[in-house]
C-alpha cells in the first residue's frame, strides 16, 4: 500500500531567496508497505517546476500497488513525485533484505561529509552577522541573485573570512551582471556560482569568460539535461527532487562524471529523511550542500547526525 501524508516542520529562521522567504517546510512523506515491511521517503514539491502538494499528491496516488523501482522511472517523470517514491522504496527493499541500501546499490560505505552552511538572503548588515556566527563553518553558500549583491557578498567575507564560499544566484543575474561581478567573485575566493543565468536563457554562458567554476542547478534534472550543458557549465548540481529519485541521481552522477562535468550534490529545504539518500549520493562529490535539516526548528526522530566532519551516513532507524 502506498500512502501519502503532508507535514510542515518549522525553519530556525526565515529563509529567503532571490524569489522568497519561507517560515517552513512543507513536505510530502510517502510510506509503503509490502509482507509487513514498511519504507519511507520524501520530497519537496517546487513551484519553480510547476509543482504543488496537491499535484504530487495525485501524481503518486495514481501510481499501481506494486509498482517496482525498475516501472517507476518511466511511469513519472523526474521529479518530486517520483522521489519519495524511489527513496521509499529503496528503503523498503533495503528492510526486506536486511541490508543497507549502498549493499544493495553496490557502492562503497559511505562516510560523512563536509557540506556547506548556507546564508539566507538579506541585508549586507543581517548577512555579514549570520556568517560571523558560522564563520568556524569551512564552507558558506550564499544565497544572491539581486542588483545589489557586492555589499552582501563583501559583508559575507568580512563576517568570515577564513571560509570556502559558494555563491547561488537562482537565476537572478543577467550576463552583464555576471561579467561585472566575476572578477569581484575571485578577489573575494568564491569557489563556485551556481546558477547565476534563468535557465532557458544561459546560452551566454558558452560565449563569455567563466573564470570560476559555473554550476547548472535549474538548468540540470536529469541525464537528458546534459547535452544542453556542454560548454557552459562546468559543475551540475544533483538533487533528488529534480532527478527523481535516487536511482536516476546515481546514473545522472557517473554520467556527469564521464562526461567531464564536477559534482555538486544539493538539496531542497527538507528534513533528514529527504537527505538521507543524497549523502550516499555526494560521496566523492566536489560540492556538497545537504544543510536541510540544520536550518530547520524541528526534524525527525533519528535525525542526521552533523559534526565537524560533516554529516553522517543515516542510522537504519531512519533510512536505508
Amino acid at each position: 500500500m502506498i500512502t501519502v501524508n503532508r507535514e510542515t516542520f518549522r525553519l530556525a529562521q526565515v529563509f529567503t531567496i532571490s524569489r522568497g522567504s519561507k517560515t517552513e517546510a512543507q513536505v510530502l512523506t510517502v510510506r509503503i508497505a509490502r509482507g509487513g515491511v514498511t519504507g519511507w521517503g520524501e520530497c519537496v514539491p517546487y513551484a519553480r517546476y510547476g509543482e504543488t502538494l496537491d499535484s504530487v499528491t495525485a501524481q503518486i496516488a495514481a501510481l499501481p500497488e506494486g509498482i517496482t523501482r525498475a516501472a517507476l522511472q518511466t511511469a513519472l517523470p523526474a521529479g518530486a513525485a517520483r522521489n519519495a517514491v524511489d527513496c521509499a522504496l529503496w528503503d523498503l527493499e533495503a528492510k526486506a533484505a536486511g541490508r543497507r541500501v549502498w549493499d544493495l546499490a553496490h557502492l562503497p560505505v559511505p562516510g560523512p561529509m563536509v557540506t556547506a552552511y548556507t546564508l539566507s538572503l538579506d541585508t549586507p548588515g543581517a548577512m555579514r552577522a549570520q556568517a560571523a556566527a558560522h564563520a568556524h563553518r569551512p564552507v558558506l553558500k550564499i544565497k544572491l541573485g539581486t542588483p545589489d549583491d557586492m555589499p552582501r557578498l563583501e559583508a559575507v567575507r568580512a563576517g568570515a573570512p577564513a571560509a570556502r564560499i559558494i555563491v547561488d544566484a537562482n537565476e537572478g543575474w543577467t550576463a552583464e551582471i555576471y561579467a561585472d561581478l566575476a572578477p569581484h567573485l575571485l578577489r573575494l575566493g568564491v569557489a563556485l556560482v551556481e546558477q547565476p543565468l534563468p535557465a532557458g536563457q544561459d546560452d551566454l554562458l558558452a560565449e563569455i569568460a567563466r573564470p570560476l567554476p559555473v554550476c547548472a542547478d535549474e538548468s540540470c534534472h536529469d541525464r537528458d539535461s546534459l547535452p544542453a550543458l556542454r560548454g557552459k557549465y562546468d559543475v551540475v548540481n544533483l538533487k533528488q527532487d529534480k532527478t527523481g529519485g535516487l536511482t536516476e541521481a546515481l546514473a545522472l552522477r557517473d554520467a556527469a562524471r564521464a562526461q567531464g562535468f564536477g559534482v555538486m550534490v544539493g538539496c531542497m529545504v527538507g528534513t533528514s529523511l529527504a537527505m538521507a539518500p543524497a549523502v550516499l549520493l555526494a560521496q566523492g562529490a566536489d560540492h556538497v550542500d545537504l544543510d536541510g535539516p540544520l536550518l530547520l526548528a524541528e526534524d525527525r526522530p533519528h535525525l542526521l547526525h552533523y559534526d565537524a566532519r560533516g554529516v553522517h551516513p543515516p542510522d537504519p532507524a531512519l533510512w536505508g
